[in-house]
């Protein structure tokens, strides 16, 4: 089934507590027989607490971040050392910000219920076009062939990087369940990597099979970031794949957490 209690901001520790009733989901549920594996905290970044991540990736030595909310929504630069936005451009004006990706020398992104899509020029974020699809926009990631969609259902659509349109789909399933809420994408060595919404876990897809391989329970990276915040939740991955690094944050974060996650990264 399609999930649909996905909400604004200002009603979602409500929604979080309908959608625990009426699905069973909960931001610490069982995690079954699979392999949960928490990450090992490398170093620290500041990382703006104003920013209500949606999408992130790293590249050639820096962050670039999506924020989401109607009016705030922005694509920026960020310099990791500093947390410093180095540049950025706002989505017009009733947009809510969703993924992000690099594709050659552009970047593109997608936004929530609008169903509308920009390319931007990833050197300079200039304008270079609209597209659109159907359903919502979640997250965003790519494998070196295809550009990823997540839109909050257990469905990732794989996109032609030029025409944008679907060439196939990957169900994803974890122990023979169906998996909703796929939310924040990254490709890492094969896998998919994907925050679950509302939750403190990440799922290891295999982009084969769409079968979920093992969790990382970011549990610990949240008990850091000491938010009260209900609606600042896990989202935000980042791989940098020259270095064999990867990258964990959060919505209204005060850090982005350079992580090693044992069998996955870090093997220098």
């Amino acid at each position: 089934m399609t999930y649909t209690c996905r909400t604004r901001p200002a009603s979602r520790a409500i929604a979080v507590s309908l959608c625990a009733w009426l699905f069973g989901l909960t931001p610490g549920p069982a995690f079954g027989q699979l392999p949960v594996i928490a990450p090992q905290i490398v170093k620290s970044y500041p990382h703006d607490v104003n920013a209500f991540t949606e999408g992130l990736f790293f590249h050639d030595g820096i962050f670039y971040e999506s924020t989401g909310l109607e009016g705030q929504s922005n694509i920026r630069a960020v310099d990791p050392a500093s947390g410093r936005v180095l540049r950025s451009v706002s989505l017009p004006a009733g947009l809510f910000g969703e993924g992000i990706v690099a594709w050659k020398d552009q970047l593109i992104s997608v936004t929530w219920r609008t169903g509308i899509g920009f390319r931007w020029s990833l050197d300079g974020f200039r304008p270079l076009g609209a597209f659109h699809y159907a359903g919502e926009g979640w997250g965003l990631t790519e494998d070196g062939h295809n550009i990823i969609l997540s839109d909050g259902t257990p469905v990732l659509r794989f996109l032609d990087p030029d025409s944008l349109k679907v060439v196939r789909s990957l169900k994803v399933t974890a122990e023979g369940q169906s998996i909703e809420r796929l939310n924040e994408l990254e490709f890492v060595k094969g896998e998919i990597l994907a925050n679950i919404w509302m939750t403190n876990r990440i799922a290891r897809i295999d982009s084969k099979t769409g079968v979920v391989k093992a969790w990382i329970d970011v549990s610990n990276l949240a008990a850091r970031a000491a938010t009260t915040n209900p609606d600042a939740v896990p989202n935000g991955i980042a791989y940098d794949q020259a270095q064999d690094r990867l990258f964990l944050t959060g919505k209204n974060w005060p850090y982005l957490f350079e992580v090693r996650i044992p069998g996955l990264t870090g093997r220098r």
